[in-house]
This record gives C-alpha cells, structure tokens and sequence, in this order.
C-alpha cells in the first residue's frame, strides 16, 4: 500500500512539475514559426507567381515575334499586299495562328504609304486608324524592319489592346508594306491574373505598364514606379507589399508581382494575450489531472500484474480490460493479443500456409507483362514513315494487348481469349520480323472454352522468341490445345534450333525446385503458378522438340 501511494504521488508531482514547462515552450515555438512561416509563404507564393506569368508571357512574346517574321516572308502576304489578291489566304493563315494563342491579337496589314490594306478588326474608328498610321511613320522615319511598343488603343464594341508588334513587308530589296499585330489587353488580364497573388503587373523595358490586375499601380503616364519603405517592401497607398520582379528572355517585358505584408501587430499580440490565458487553464487543469492520472494509472497496474500472475499459473484465458485511453491500455491490448495469438497458434499455422499459396501466386502473377514494348515502338517509329496503314495496325493490336495484360476483370479467362492475344503479339512480331516469323494456332474440340489463368502462354511464346533467333534465321512457332482425359493440354512447338542436354536437363531441375535461386523466371514462375492453383500434377513439361526445337507442354484440369 505504501508503494502503490508513493507511486500515486509521484506521477503527481512529475506531471505538476514537467507540463508547464514543454507547454510553455510549445507555445513560443508556435508563435515564432508562425511569424516565419507566414513569410515564407508570402515569399514563397509571390516568386512562383511571377515565374509562372513570366512562362507564360515568354511563350506569348516569343510566338508573335516568330508569326510576325514567318508571315511578313509569306509570298501570299506579299502578294496580296502589292496586288490585294488572295486576301482568304491571309485570313485563313492568321486565325490558324491566333485562335492557339493564350494572348490573341488583332492583325492589320498596311501598304507603304500608311494606307489600310486589311484588319481583323473589321470597320476601324478613326484614333485606332490614326494609331497605325503613326506605328508606320515612325517605322518609316527609323527605317525599322521591327517594331515592339506598348500602346492602348481602343477599338469597337470596348476592346482594347495593349501591345504591338509590327514588322515590314518586302519584296525582294523593296518595301511594300507593314505587318502588325495588336494583342487584346483582356488576353493579357485573364493570362496574368493568379491565385494566391494579389497584384500582377506587366511593362515593357520602359517601364510602361502593359497589363496590371489592379490600375492603382499606374503612375504618371502609364508607369509603374514603385516606392520602397526602410524595411524594403513596396508601398502602395496605404498598403505595404512584397514585390518580386521578373523579365523575359531579352528582357523586353518585366514581370511584377505583389503580395500584402498584413500588419501582424495586433494579431501577434491576440496571440500572446491567447498564450498566457491558456497557460493559466492548463495549470489549474494539470492540478486536477494529475490527482485523476495518478490513481487511474496506480489501478491499470493493478490489473496488469494480476493478469501475468494468472498467465504463469497456465491460465490461457486470463484476458485484462483496461480503459484508460492511455499507454497502460495499449500494453493490456498488446497482452490480450498476444495470449489470443497462442490460442489460436494450431489453427493459424493451416491458414497461413494458404495464405503464402495465394501470395505466392499473385506475386508470379504480377510479373507478366509485354516484355517487347520498346521493341514495338521502335517498329512504330519506322512504320510512320513506311507506311501509315501498317502503322495504324500496329496501334490498334498494342492497345489491345496493353489493355488485355493489365485487366484485372477476372483470374482466369476462355482459352480461346488467350490465344487472341498470343495471335495480337505474335502478330506484332511478324511485323517486326517479317517473313522471318511464322506461326499456327489450332484448337481442337471444346479446348477453346476452357477456363485458364490469364496470360498462361505469354512466358513460353516471349522464349521461344528470345532465344529462338539465336540459332536460327527463320523461326515457326506452332500452338495446339487439346482436351484430353478431362485435361487441357496445350503444346508450344518451335523450330529454335532447341538446347544441349545438358541445359535441358538444368531447366527441368528448375522447374522441379520450389524456391528459384537462378535468374530464369519465366517458365519457372508459369510452372508455380500452375502448381500452386491445382496442385502438383499439373504445370508445364520441357523436352525436344521433333523438328530441332523446343517443345513446351502445359497441363490444366479442364473447366468451363
């Protein structure tokens, strides 16, 4: 008794004493990572914000800048600039381009002189036409054959656009016009515009603001100019952000994009205030606890030890309940497991050796796949060019093998299934191979119905592939199945130049093992499966074949 109160107290005392302490300092380190890890978000969020606008906006730029040279070079674009003929050519080419793009555009062709050729834009008002009068003049004073500018120019029905690239049209040394595109500055918003990112702004090397999700930050003259406080953050109004800055290759747009710094004062302080308070309850309730904890504990004990007293005198039913939702009750459990597991020792010993047939078996299961795939691909890759058809076959008899070896439908499946896909992969095969592969399948009387596990011919037929072209230019390879006695039995017969005694007799010594230590799987791990799902008569035997080859017999009991 005077143990069992000295231990009672004791757990008092060391919860009372150890508890304030670790749950003080958690709170603190709570506090700091959350200062730290609000800052890292911040920063974290806006980087990746504006590299994924700045991928973005890389490929929009680059591809204008591409389309503009490639169409200007275009002999209809020139032709119809001199001649304004084949105006659908045009047309058809720049929709072609600009319904893929993430940032579509208007297009304008303009002759030498300023004059309106043709425009997406269909009727222009008169401050759009005068903006491209002015983008020509300028190119024309400068005698430039490119021109990327910023401008906002608006157009019918309230659409704008925000950038432009120009380039001019030649024909041979002469100049006969001006190519120019105009992307929608509504394109721009909706590519620039990303969660967790609060203010996005596009400029040009200048400066000029582009795009922006939020106009505030348009300063005099379209520019974007950002003020920094002592602390290094970007001022705006009365707002305080984290700004990373970004360019494209080339640098001819910059890439801004903001994030808040909230002023965290106040919720720090909520924080602390929030510390302190539930320190204060958490004492007062350890108090409580302790007292509660000690005498629970003092009887989980109890109980345990009298339960290993009652297992050392032979009790084998001398099972222990303790609820205390603690550690005390997952040692009771842990006991009353184990004094369950030796009685039932006798009968689990049957059912795990079952339970290593039906592992086993799945795991030789799990190991048959295509093995020839990439020689397959490497076939495609000819036939694309050779011949489309060929090529189109060989897509279509793939897919259903692909789709075949990785059903999980059923088990076991009609022979005459597998053997449709042992005709889809020796087919592919002979198109590989060509004249050099041949084969038959026959099936006689009901072999066809005849329930088999999936994929049961695929080890032998990939074999007598491998290794059958090692001795032999031309290989045939022959499938029969028969039903014999209330058996399936299903003959592979090749003409590989078949093996040495002395290796024949190795494989059939593999096969006769139970556990495999050589790297030959393939027929071994067919040859288990067999055995493991209807017993040891069955499986596969190996021998010569009559015509220099191999022959493979593989023995099922005959189910439908």
């Amino acid at each position: 008794m005077d143990k069992r109160n000295n231990f009672k107290d004791s757990i008092r005392r060391m919860v009372m004493r150890y508890t304030l302490v670790p749950i003080s300092l958690l709170f603190l380190l709570f506090l700091v990572f959350t200062i730290i890890n609000a800052r890292l978000i911040l920063v974290n969020q806006t980087k990746e914000a504006g590299t994924n606008i700045r991928i973005s906006l890389e490929s929009v730029y680059g591809a204008y800048w591409e389309e503009s040279e490639r169409m200007a070079k275009l002999p209809e674009v020139i032709r119809f600039t001199e001649s304004g003929v084949d105006s659908y050519l045009v047309y058809e080419a720049f929709y072609a381009f600009n319904n893929a793009q993430d940032v579509r555009s208007m297009m304008h062709i303009m002759n030498r002189d300023g004059e309106m050729v043709a425009s997406s834009a269909g009727q222009l008002q008169s401050a759009a036409e005068t903006a491209l009068q002015a983008i020509v003049t300028r190119m024309s004073r400068m005698t430039a054959a490119e021109l990327s500018e910023t401008n906002v120019v608006r157009y019918a029905h309230d659409r704008y656009t925000a950038y432009t690239v120009a380039r001019e049209i030649r024909s041979g040394d002469t100049r006969v016009g001006y190519l120019i595109y105009q992307l929608y500055d509504e394109d721009f918003q909706k590519l620039i515009f990303r969660q967790n990112n609060e203010i996005a702004i596009v400029t040009d090397r200048y400066n000029t603001v582009i795009a922006t999700t939020n106009n505030i930050v348009k300063g005099l003259l379209g520019k974007f100019r950002p003020s920094y406080d002592e602390s290094g953050y970007v001022r705006i109004g009365d707002g305080r952000y984290y700004m990373n800055e970004a360019a494209i290759s080339g640098g001819q747009w910059k890439i801004y994009t903001l994030n808040a710094i909230q002023t965290n004062a106040y919720r720090y302080l909520s924080l602390a205030v929030f510390f302190v308070i539930a320190s204060l309850l958490l004492w007062f309730l350890i108090r409580y606890l302790a007292r509660v904890i000690a005498s629970r504990q003092s009887r989980a004990v109890d109980k345990l030890i009298h339960a290993v007293h009652q297992l050392q005198r032979g009790n084998l039913q001398s099972f222990v309940y303790i609820g205390t939702g603690d550690e005390f009750e997952t040692l009771a459990n842990q006991y009353n497991i184990m004094l369950k597991r030796l009685n039932e020792l006798m009968h689990k010993n049957e059912e795990l050796s079952e339970l290593r047939q039906v592992i086993e078996v799945k795991h030789l299961q799990s190991q048959f796949h295509p093995h020839f795939i990439f020689n397959v691909l490497e076939t495609l890759k000819y036939a694309i060019v050779v011949d489309n058809r060929q090529a189109q076959d060989i897509v279509l008899i793939l897919s259903r093998l692909l789709r075949y070896s990785i059903c999980t439908d059923g088990a076991t499946v009609p022979l005459q299934e597998d053997l449709n896909y042992v005709a889809d992969y020796l087919r592919l095969q002979q198109i590989r191979f060509k004249e050099r592969l041949t084969y038959t399948l026959t099936v006689n009387e009901n072999a066809g119905e005849a329930l088999v596990p999936r994929l049961l011919l695929q080890a032998v037929i990939e074999n007598s592939i491998k290794y059958g072209y090692r001795a032999k230019e031309c290989l045939h390879i022959e499938v029969e199945a028969t039903v014999v006695n209330g058996e399936l039995e299903v003959t592979i017969l090749d003409n590989g130049g078949g093996m040495s005694v002395e290796r024949l007799k190795e494989v059939q010594s593999i096969l006769a093992q139970e556990d495999n230590r050589s790297p030959h799987i393939g027929l071994y791990n067919l040859h288990r499966r067999l055995v493991l799902l209807y017993g040891e008569p069955y499986g596969i035997a190996i021998d010569h074949a009559p015509a220099d080859g191999v022959s493979v017999v593989i023995r099922i009991p005959y189910h439908v």
